[in-house]
Protein backbone atom coordinates (compact mmCIF):
# COMPACT_ATOMS: atom_id res chain seq x y z
CA UNK A 1 0.00 0.00 0.00
CA UNK A 2 0.80 3.56 -0.18
CA UNK A 3 2.42 4.54 3.34
CA UNK A 4 2.97 2.31 6.22
CA UNK A 5 -0.62 3.25 7.35
CA UNK A 6 -2.35 1.12 5.00
CA UNK A 7 0.34 -1.57 4.67
CA UNK A 8 -0.86 -5.29 4.71
CA UNK A 9 2.05 -6.81 6.96
CA UNK A 10 5.25 -5.62 8.15
CA UNK A 11 8.69 -7.00 8.12
CA UNK A 12 8.05 -9.91 11.09
CA UNK A 13 5.70 -11.17 8.47
CA UNK A 14 8.27 -11.12 5.51
CA UNK A 15 8.72 -15.16 5.55
CA UNK A 16 5.02 -15.85 6.09
CA UNK A 17 4.23 -13.92 3.15
CA UNK A 18 6.93 -15.13 1.43
CA UNK A 19 6.00 -18.79 1.80
CA UNK A 20 2.26 -18.39 1.42
CA UNK A 21 1.52 -15.84 -1.12
CA UNK A 22 4.51 -14.97 -3.55
CA UNK A 23 5.57 -17.35 -6.23
CA UNK A 24 9.69 -17.83 -5.79
CA UNK A 25 11.34 -15.86 -8.37
CA UNK A 26 13.05 -17.17 -11.28
CA UNK A 27 16.75 -18.31 -11.28
CA UNK A 28 18.30 -14.97 -12.09
CA UNK A 29 19.62 -14.30 -15.88
CA UNK A 30 22.19 -12.24 -17.24
CA UNK A 31 20.49 -9.43 -18.09
CA UNK A 32 16.40 -8.27 -18.25
CA UNK A 33 14.20 -7.57 -20.86
CA UNK A 34 13.44 -4.14 -22.30
CA UNK A 35 11.26 -3.36 -25.34
CA UNK A 36 10.25 -0.10 -26.33
CA UNK A 37 8.20 0.32 -29.80
CA UNK A 38 9.46 2.40 -32.76
CA UNK A 39 6.77 4.22 -33.35
CA UNK A 40 6.20 5.23 -29.56
CA UNK A 41 4.50 8.75 -28.93
CA UNK A 42 7.76 9.64 -27.44
CA UNK A 43 11.15 8.67 -28.81
CA UNK A 44 13.12 6.08 -27.85
CA UNK A 45 15.66 7.60 -25.78
CA UNK A 46 13.70 10.02 -23.89
CA UNK A 47 11.19 7.09 -22.88
CA UNK A 48 14.64 4.96 -22.09
CA UNK A 49 15.51 8.03 -19.97
CA UNK A 50 12.51 7.92 -18.14
CA UNK A 51 12.15 4.11 -17.57
CA UNK A 52 15.65 3.47 -16.23
CA UNK A 53 15.28 4.73 -12.84
CA UNK A 54 13.25 2.49 -11.96
CA UNK A 55 15.48 -0.27 -12.50
CA UNK A 56 18.88 1.45 -11.56
CA UNK A 57 18.23 3.55 -8.74
CA UNK A 58 18.53 2.62 -5.55
CA UNK A 59 16.33 5.04 -3.56
CA UNK A 60 13.45 3.40 -5.47
CA UNK A 61 14.73 0.27 -4.29
CA UNK A 62 13.37 -3.39 -6.37
CA UNK A 63 11.18 -2.85 -9.27
CA UNK A 64 10.34 -6.22 -11.15
CA UNK A 65 8.32 -5.23 -13.86
CA UNK A 66 7.10 -2.31 -15.70
CA UNK A 67 4.81 -2.03 -18.38
CA UNK A 68 3.63 1.17 -20.41
CA UNK A 69 0.17 1.49 -22.91
CA UNK A 70 -0.65 4.54 -24.99
CA UNK A 71 -4.02 4.48 -26.99
CA UNK A 72 -4.53 0.72 -26.06
CA UNK A 73 -1.56 -0.54 -26.57
CA UNK A 74 1.83 -1.48 -25.05
CA UNK A 75 4.19 0.81 -26.33
CA UNK A 76 7.08 -0.14 -23.88
CA UNK A 77 7.94 -2.85 -21.20
CA UNK A 78 11.01 -3.73 -19.13
CA UNK A 79 11.37 -6.18 -16.73
CA UNK A 80 14.28 -7.38 -13.95
CA UNK A 81 16.05 -10.51 -14.41
CA UNK A 82 14.51 -13.23 -13.49
CA UNK A 83 11.26 -11.85 -14.67
CA UNK A 84 9.19 -11.06 -18.12
CA UNK A 85 5.86 -11.25 -20.02
CA UNK A 86 4.84 -14.62 -18.46
CA UNK A 87 5.60 -14.36 -14.93
CA UNK A 88 2.74 -13.45 -12.77
CA UNK A 89 3.13 -10.76 -9.87
CA UNK A 90 0.97 -10.88 -6.82
CA UNK A 91 -1.68 -7.67 -6.55
CA UNK A 92 -1.40 -6.96 -2.69
CA UNK A 93 -4.42 -4.63 -2.36
CA UNK A 94 -4.65 -3.82 -6.08
CA UNK A 95 -7.18 -7.01 -6.04
CA UNK A 96 -9.55 -4.44 -4.17
CA UNK A 97 -10.23 -2.42 -7.87
CA UNK A 98 -10.80 -5.90 -9.09
CA UNK A 99 -13.50 -6.69 -6.19
CA UNK A 100 -14.85 -3.40 -6.88
CA UNK A 101 -15.27 -4.03 -10.44
CA UNK A 102 -16.83 -7.24 -9.94
CA UNK A 103 -19.40 -5.48 -7.55
CA UNK A 104 -20.13 -3.43 -10.16
CA UNK A 105 -20.90 -6.09 -12.66
CA UNK A 106 -23.13 -7.68 -9.64
CA UNK A 107 -24.94 -4.52 -9.50
CA UNK A 108 -25.42 -4.31 -12.89
CA UNK A 109 -26.78 -8.28 -13.09
CA UNK A 110 -29.29 -7.47 -10.53
CA UNK A 111 -27.94 -9.38 -8.50
CA UNK A 112 -26.93 -6.62 -5.25
CA UNK A 113 -28.23 -3.16 -4.93
CA UNK A 114 -25.73 -0.12 -3.77
CA UNK A 115 -27.95 1.30 -1.25
CA UNK A 116 -29.29 -1.70 0.52
CA UNK A 117 -28.34 -3.12 3.81
CA UNK A 118 -25.32 -5.56 2.52
CA UNK A 119 -26.51 -9.24 3.12
CA UNK A 120 -25.05 -10.43 6.19
CA UNK A 121 -26.75 -12.52 8.34
CA UNK A 122 -24.76 -11.49 11.71
CA UNK A 123 -26.15 -7.86 10.91
CA UNK A 124 -29.57 -8.48 10.95
CA UNK A 125 -30.27 -9.16 14.09
CA UNK A 126 -32.57 -6.44 16.40
CA UNK A 127 -30.14 -2.74 17.58
CA UNK A 128 -27.29 -4.56 15.52
CA UNK A 129 -25.67 -1.10 14.46
CA UNK A 130 -24.24 -2.92 11.86
CA UNK A 131 -27.12 -3.88 9.86
CA UNK A 132 -27.01 0.01 8.14
CA UNK A 133 -24.24 -0.61 6.35
CA UNK A 134 -24.37 -0.61 2.72
CA UNK A 135 -22.09 -2.12 -0.23
CA UNK A 136 -21.40 1.76 -0.85
CA UNK A 137 -19.90 1.88 2.56
CA UNK A 138 -17.99 -1.02 2.54
CA UNK A 139 -16.40 0.22 -1.24
CA UNK A 140 -15.87 3.92 0.08
CA UNK A 141 -13.67 2.26 3.91
CA UNK A 142 -16.22 3.70 5.52
CA UNK A 143 -18.15 1.08 7.24
CA UNK A 144 -17.61 2.00 10.47
CA UNK A 145 -16.14 -1.35 11.35
CA UNK A 146 -13.50 -1.69 14.14
CA UNK A 147 -10.55 -2.53 12.38
CA UNK A 148 -6.51 -1.79 12.79
CA UNK A 149 -4.73 -2.72 8.96
CA UNK A 150 -1.53 -2.84 10.89
CA UNK A 151 0.87 -1.89 13.99
CA UNK A 152 0.07 1.42 15.52
CA UNK A 153 0.13 3.24 18.47
CA UNK A 154 0.09 0.15 21.38
CA UNK A 155 -1.08 -2.61 18.68
CA UNK A 156 1.56 -5.06 17.95
CA UNK A 157 1.83 -6.46 15.03
CA UNK A 158 0.11 -9.86 15.66
CA UNK A 159 -2.77 -8.19 17.15
CA UNK A 160 -3.27 -6.15 13.89
CA UNK A 161 -6.55 -7.23 12.50
CA UNK A 162 -4.95 -7.69 8.66
CA UNK A 163 -2.08 -9.92 9.42
CA UNK A 164 -4.35 -11.85 11.95
CA UNK A 165 -7.02 -12.14 9.26
CA UNK A 166 -4.70 -13.46 6.28
CA UNK A 167 -2.45 -15.56 8.40
CA UNK A 168 -3.18 -16.23 12.27
CA UNK A 169 -6.59 -16.77 13.82
CA UNK A 170 -8.95 -15.67 10.80
CA UNK A 171 -7.33 -17.30 7.72
CA UNK A 172 -9.38 -20.06 7.62
CA UNK A 173 -13.03 -18.13 7.34
CA UNK A 174 -11.28 -14.21 6.31
CA UNK A 175 -14.94 -13.37 6.16
CA UNK A 176 -16.30 -14.50 9.82
CA UNK A 177 -13.14 -12.68 11.17
CA UNK A 178 -13.97 -9.61 9.16
CA UNK A 179 -17.91 -9.77 9.50
CA UNK A 180 -17.49 -10.69 13.46
CA UNK A 181 -16.27 -7.11 13.87
CA UNK A 182 -18.22 -4.48 16.31
CA UNK A 183 -19.20 -1.10 15.03
CA UNK A 184 -16.29 1.78 16.29
CA UNK A 185 -18.26 4.12 14.44
CA UNK A 186 -21.65 5.06 12.72
CA UNK A 187 -21.75 3.77 9.23
CA UNK A 188 -21.06 6.88 6.52
CA UNK A 189 -18.81 8.68 9.36
CA UNK A 190 -15.46 7.69 9.02
CA UNK A 191 -12.71 6.51 6.53
CA UNK A 192 -10.86 3.64 7.37
CA UNK A 193 -8.58 1.72 5.06
CA UNK A 194 -9.67 -2.09 5.43
CA UNK A 195 -8.52 -5.05 3.61
CA UNK A 196 -11.55 -6.90 5.80
CA UNK A 197 -14.13 -5.47 3.95
CA UNK A 198 -12.98 -6.01 0.37
CA UNK A 199 -13.07 -9.78 2.09
CA UNK A 200 -16.81 -9.11 3.16
CA UNK A 201 -17.67 -8.30 -0.43
CA UNK A 202 -15.95 -10.76 -1.62
CA UNK A 203 -18.30 -13.28 0.80
CA UNK A 204 -21.13 -11.48 -0.40
CA UNK A 205 -20.65 -11.56 -3.78
CA UNK A 206 -20.19 -15.68 -3.63
CA UNK A 207 -23.23 -15.89 -1.73
CA UNK A 208 -25.02 -14.19 -4.46
CA UNK A 209 -23.79 -16.87 -6.68
CA UNK A 210 -24.68 -19.85 -4.66
CA UNK A 211 -26.30 -21.28 -1.21
CA UNK A 212 -23.73 -23.99 -0.69
CA UNK A 213 -21.56 -23.90 2.26
CA UNK A 214 -18.98 -26.17 0.61
CA UNK A 215 -16.04 -24.65 0.08
CA UNK A 216 -15.10 -26.38 -3.21
CA UNK A 217 -18.73 -24.82 -4.70
CA UNK A 218 -17.96 -21.47 -3.11
CA UNK A 219 -14.49 -20.99 -4.74
CA UNK A 220 -15.47 -22.20 -8.23
CA UNK A 221 -18.61 -20.07 -8.31
CA UNK A 222 -17.03 -16.67 -7.59
CA UNK A 223 -14.02 -18.05 -9.79
CA UNK A 224 -16.28 -18.77 -12.95
CA UNK A 225 -18.02 -15.41 -12.41
CA UNK A 226 -15.00 -13.43 -12.27
CA UNK A 227 -12.89 -15.53 -15.14
CA UNK A 228 -16.51 -15.24 -17.23
CA UNK A 229 -17.52 -11.77 -16.77
CA UNK A 230 -14.10 -9.85 -16.19
CA UNK A 231 -10.73 -11.76 -16.52
CA UNK A 232 -11.50 -13.35 -19.93
CA UNK A 233 -13.34 -10.63 -22.06
CA UNK A 234 -10.18 -8.48 -21.02
CA UNK A 235 -7.80 -11.19 -21.96
CA UNK A 236 -6.15 -11.35 -18.23
CA UNK A 237 -5.87 -14.90 -19.07
CA UNK A 238 -3.29 -15.09 -16.67
CA UNK A 239 -5.12 -13.61 -13.62
CA UNK A 240 -5.62 -16.36 -10.88
CA UNK A 241 -7.19 -15.09 -7.29
CA UNK A 242 -6.07 -16.98 -3.88
CA UNK A 243 -9.24 -17.85 -2.02
CA UNK A 244 -9.39 -19.26 2.25
CA UNK A 245 -10.16 -22.74 3.56
CA UNK A 246 -14.14 -21.69 3.50
CA UNK A 247 -13.53 -21.18 -0.18
CA UNK A 248 -14.23 -17.17 0.36
CA UNK A 249 -11.92 -15.18 -2.58
CA UNK A 250 -8.92 -12.69 -0.72
CA UNK A 251 -10.44 -10.18 -2.58
CA UNK A 252 -8.52 -7.52 -0.45
CA UNK A 253 -5.36 -8.56 -1.42
CA UNK A 254 -4.06 -11.83 -3.31
CA UNK A 255 -4.48 -11.86 -7.08
CA UNK A 256 -1.82 -13.03 -9.34
CA UNK A 257 -1.01 -11.80 -12.85
CA UNK A 258 1.24 -10.79 -15.29
CA UNK A 259 2.23 -6.82 -15.84
CA UNK A 260 0.71 -6.90 -19.18
CA UNK A 261 -2.91 -8.52 -17.53
CA UNK A 262 -2.55 -6.32 -14.89
CA UNK A 263 -2.23 -3.50 -17.28
CA UNK A 264 -5.44 -4.93 -19.64
CA UNK A 265 -7.23 -4.17 -16.37
CA UNK A 266 -6.11 -0.41 -16.44
CA UNK A 267 -7.08 0.10 -19.82
CA UNK A 268 -10.34 -1.77 -19.03
CA UNK A 269 -11.15 1.01 -16.33
CA UNK A 270 -9.20 3.70 -18.46
CA UNK A 271 -12.18 2.82 -21.09
CA UNK A 272 -14.96 3.28 -18.59
CA UNK A 273 -15.97 0.13 -18.52
CA UNK A 274 -15.55 -1.29 -22.38
CA UNK A 275 -13.45 -3.14 -24.17
CA UNK A 276 -13.20 -3.75 -27.75
CA UNK A 277 -16.34 -1.75 -28.34
CA UNK A 278 -18.34 -4.20 -25.87
CA UNK A 279 -19.00 -2.16 -22.72
CA UNK A 280 -19.41 -4.77 -20.52
CA UNK A 281 -19.67 -2.49 -17.09
CA UNK A 282 -21.96 0.52 -17.09
CA UNK A 283 -20.12 3.88 -17.38
CA UNK A 284 -22.05 4.87 -14.32
CA UNK A 285 -20.21 2.34 -12.25
CA UNK A 286 -16.48 3.46 -13.27
CA UNK A 287 -17.48 7.06 -13.10
CA UNK A 288 -18.83 5.88 -8.91
CA UNK A 289 -15.25 3.84 -9.15
CA UNK A 290 -13.64 7.84 -9.72
CA UNK A 291 -15.82 9.58 -7.70
CA UNK A 292 -14.07 10.80 -4.40
CA UNK A 293 -15.83 9.63 -1.41
CA UNK A 294 -16.85 11.79 1.33
CA UNK A 295 -14.56 11.26 3.67
CA UNK A 296 -11.49 11.11 1.67
CA UNK A 297 -11.07 12.83 -1.19
CA UNK A 298 -8.05 10.59 -2.63
CA UNK A 299 -10.63 7.51 -2.21
CA UNK A 300 -13.04 6.31 -4.70
CA UNK A 301 -14.80 3.01 -4.56
CA UNK A 302 -11.52 0.71 -3.98
CA UNK A 303 -9.55 2.96 -6.03
CA UNK A 304 -7.38 5.85 -4.96
CA UNK A 305 -7.36 9.07 -6.87
CA UNK A 306 -4.64 11.87 -7.41
CA UNK A 307 -6.09 14.24 -5.25
CA UNK A 308 -5.01 16.03 -1.63
CA UNK A 309 -5.98 14.34 0.96
CA UNK A 310 -8.37 15.29 3.72
CA UNK A 311 -7.35 16.41 7.22
CA UNK A 312 -3.27 16.31 6.88
CA UNK A 313 -3.36 12.73 6.23
CA UNK A 314 -0.40 11.30 4.17
CA UNK A 315 -0.52 11.67 0.65
CA UNK A 316 -1.05 9.24 -1.51
CA UNK A 317 0.03 9.07 -5.70
CA UNK A 318 1.30 12.45 -6.89
CA UNK A 319 -1.76 15.89 -6.49
CA UNK A 320 -0.22 18.55 -8.20
CA UNK A 321 2.69 16.90 -10.26
CA UNK A 322 0.01 15.02 -12.36
CA UNK A 323 -3.54 15.64 -13.58
CA UNK A 324 -6.55 15.36 -10.76
CA UNK A 325 -8.36 12.83 -12.82
CA UNK A 326 -5.46 10.26 -12.46
CA UNK A 327 -6.50 7.14 -10.79
CA UNK A 328 -4.71 3.92 -9.44
CA UNK A 329 -4.86 0.77 -8.06
CA UNK A 330 -2.25 0.42 -5.24
CA UNK A 331 -0.57 -2.91 -3.69
CA UNK A 332 1.34 -3.27 -0.78
CA UNK A 333 5.44 -2.51 -1.36
CA UNK A 334 4.96 -0.54 -4.67
CA UNK A 335 2.28 -2.47 -6.65
CA UNK A 336 0.83 0.54 -8.87
CA UNK A 337 -1.73 0.46 -11.99
CA UNK A 338 -1.33 3.81 -12.32
CA UNK A 339 -3.76 5.44 -15.49
CA UNK A 340 -4.24 9.23 -17.10
CA UNK A 341 -7.04 9.46 -18.78
CA UNK A 342 -5.81 12.81 -20.42
CA UNK A 343 -2.63 11.22 -21.69
CA UNK A 344 -4.08 7.94 -22.70
CA UNK A 345 -1.93 5.91 -20.71
CA UNK A 346 -1.97 3.12 -18.20
CA UNK A 347 1.54 2.44 -16.43
CA UNK A 348 2.27 -0.96 -14.56
CA UNK A 349 4.79 -0.75 -12.01
CA UNK A 350 5.77 -4.03 -9.65
CA UNK A 351 8.22 -4.70 -7.33
CA UNK A 352 9.38 -4.71 -3.89
CA UNK A 353 9.77 -1.47 -2.18
CA UNK A 354 9.40 -0.46 1.64
CA UNK A 355 5.85 1.38 2.23
CA UNK A 356 7.19 3.99 4.12
CA UNK A 357 10.02 4.70 0.78
CA UNK A 358 7.80 4.88 -1.92
CA UNK A 359 8.08 8.60 -2.52
CA UNK A 360 10.98 8.61 -4.90
CA UNK A 361 8.88 5.76 -6.92
CA UNK A 362 5.92 8.05 -7.04
CA UNK A 363 7.77 10.96 -8.32
CA UNK A 364 9.18 9.01 -11.07
CA UNK A 365 6.08 8.39 -11.92
CA UNK A 366 4.54 11.24 -12.58
CA UNK A 367 7.83 12.33 -14.50
CA UNK A 368 6.90 9.50 -16.69
CA UNK A 369 3.52 10.80 -16.98
CA UNK A 370 4.74 14.18 -17.90
CA UNK A 371 6.78 13.01 -20.84
CA UNK A 372 3.71 11.91 -23.05
CA UNK A 373 1.08 14.37 -24.61
CA UNK A 374 -2.35 15.08 -23.73
CA UNK A 375 -5.21 14.13 -26.08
Amino acid sequence: MPRNKFALAATAFSLLLASCAEEPAPPPKAEGISTIADDAVVGKERLASAMAPFFEDPALAETRALVIMQGGRVIAERYAPGYGPDTRLISWSMAKSVTATLVGLMVADGRLALDEPAPVAEWQTPRDGRSDITIRHLLHMSAGLDHTEMAEGDVEIFDADTPRMLFLDGRENVARYAEARPLEAEPGRKFEYSSATSNILADIMTRSLTDSKDPVVRRDAMLEYARGRLFEPLGMTSAFPEFDRNGTMLGGSIIHATARDWAKFGEFLRNNGSVRAAQLLPTSWTRFMKTPSKNDNSYGAHIWLNRPRNDGRDQVLFPGKAPSDVFAALGHLGQFVVVSPQHRLTIVRLGKTPDDKLDPVNDQLAKLISIFPKG
